[in-house]
């Protein structure tokens, strides 16, 4: 899967066969080839999202951690989103991939980010407070607001980063409800923005209830 980031919209995209990233061993998985079992993918997913968000928690996962790491120095958070990006919005790695689909649709297109989110917080003023954008909201103060909440994956709380991730993604679609000037595809974009801002928003609430795996 590829993160498509076409006129302004999120959309993940199918390409004819995708270059399948090799990843670590550890006695859990040594490869992915394309025809790679299912199951080895979705564990391989499961494990990388777990490591990356909740750190090294076994003597036994450093190995595995640093080895993900520097698969992410190397070859790009790319490789490592598209084993997440099958995973059910109701588990970790589904909740890194839709967080890594803002982040790739928002520095694609900041400058219209930007007029939404101005237009979008006077009408979501409470989403606007959680989000934290900087004022003004210009194309680099969006960028830097998403890699700001990317970063807390690493660095801070987990359920909140997905709460303003789901704030900033409630306040575009608000924007662009009421910039839409083409009707259909522009309501349809803002409402499927509204449900990743609710997935997010549940797998928050799934964090801080310790069920988010």
């Amino acid at each position: 899967m590829r993160v498509s980031v076409r006129s302004g919209t999120m959309e993940a995209v199918t390409t004819p066969n995708p270059r399948r990233p090799i990843m670590p061993g550890n006695k859990l998985f040594e490869s992915l080839p394309g025809a790679a079992d299912p199951a080895t993918v979705t564990e391989a997913a499961h494990r990388t999202a777990e490591l990356l968000v909740r750190g090294v928690r076994k003597s036994e996962d450093a190995e595995v951690h640093a080895r993900v790491v520097k698969l992410a120095d190397e070859y790009g958070l790319d490789e490592l989103a598209e084993l997440w990006s099958d995973s059910p919005a109701d588990s970790l790695p589904g909740a890194l991939w839709r967080l890594y689909v803002l982040r790739s649709w928002v520095h694609a297109n900041a400058d219209e980010v930007s007029r939404e989110f101005t237009t979008g917080r006077s009408y979501a003023e409470v989403h606007a407070v959680v989000a934290g954008v900087a004022e003004p909201p210009g194309p680099r103060e969006v960028r830097d607001m998403v890699d700001a909440v990317l970063r807390g994956v690493a660095t801070g709380d987990f359920a909140t980063t997905l709460d303003r991730a789901a704030a900033f993604a409630r306040i575009i679609a608000t924007g662009r409800a009421h910039l839409a000037d083409d009707g259909h595809d522009q309501v349809l974009s803002a409402a499927k923005l509204v449900e990743t801002a609710e997935q997010l928003q549940t797998a928050a609430r799934s964090e801080r209830a310790g069920q988010l795996w």
